[in-house]
């Protein structure tokens, strides 16, 4: 059996920060000009990609960076209020057992992802972290950090929760899984035909071992 890269997204994937982050989106709604987001609202988001979200809050791209360094520094004080989803924790135990090797790539501050690993005792299960503020440009942190973490493109497969994740990984090259945990709903991670798409985090190892056995075909 061949062992993998397994590299995650943060928010949503790992950590259940979503009420967090659009808690803190409210709050900055004013400053950046667009309309707080209702639980209605939410749900229909949830429908949506990345670029369809963006259009419909009509926030200027330029100021996009901005926000998410204030959402980020401000998401820094609910640190100890986080959990991981439920059921994940299991899951990355036993895929760490396995020997494979885990990663982060995550648009959130590393410094953040640190200590939440800290306060809920996951520190000692990634072997990297990779932060960067990007919305459609994650493909490009995917490819610096297998390059720099010397891992070739057919042993690494994404997990992430956002139709971006999916976007992303495909223009890396790489297989990925989305989970229907985190902020995209089941419906319209589908449309974006990733390679897999789960449910619940330990559906991920028997997708792992397929892998594993088989191997990877890009």
């Amino acid at each position: 059996m061949s062992k993998k890269a397994i590299i995650f997204d943060f928010d949503g994937t790992i950590a259940d920060t979503v009420d967090a982050l659009v808690s803190i989106a409210n709050r900055l709604a004013k400053e950046f000009g667009y309309t707080p987001i209702s639980s209605e609202e939410l749900a229909i988001l949830k429908n949506l990609s990345a670029r369809e979200i963006i259009k419909q809050s009509k926030i200027p791209l330029f100021k996009i960076p901005f926000l998410v360094k204030k959402v980020k520094a401000e998401l820094k004080n609910k640190i100890k209020e986080l959990k991981p989803i439920a059921g994940i924790q299991d899951a990355l135990i036993e895929l760490k057992s396995d020997g494979h090797k885990l990663g982060i790539i995550t648009s959130n501050s590393k410094d953040n992802v640190t200590a939440f690993f800290q306060v809920n005792n996951l520190d000692n299960l990634f072997d990297f972290v990779y932060s960067g503020v990007t919305i459609f440009g994650k493909n490009t942190i995917i490819n610096n950090a297998l390059k720099q973490q010397q891992i070739k493109s057919q042993d690494v497969i994404y997990v992430g929760d956002e139709t971006r994740d999916v976007e992303a990984s495909k223009k890396a090259n790489i297989k990925v899984v989305a989970v229907t945990w985190g902020f995209n709903s089941k419906e319209v991670l589908a449309r974006q035909n990733p390679d897999f798409l789960i449910q619940e985090p330990m559906e991920l190892l028997k997708v792992i071992e397929g892998l594993s056995v088989n191997g990877i075909e890009n």
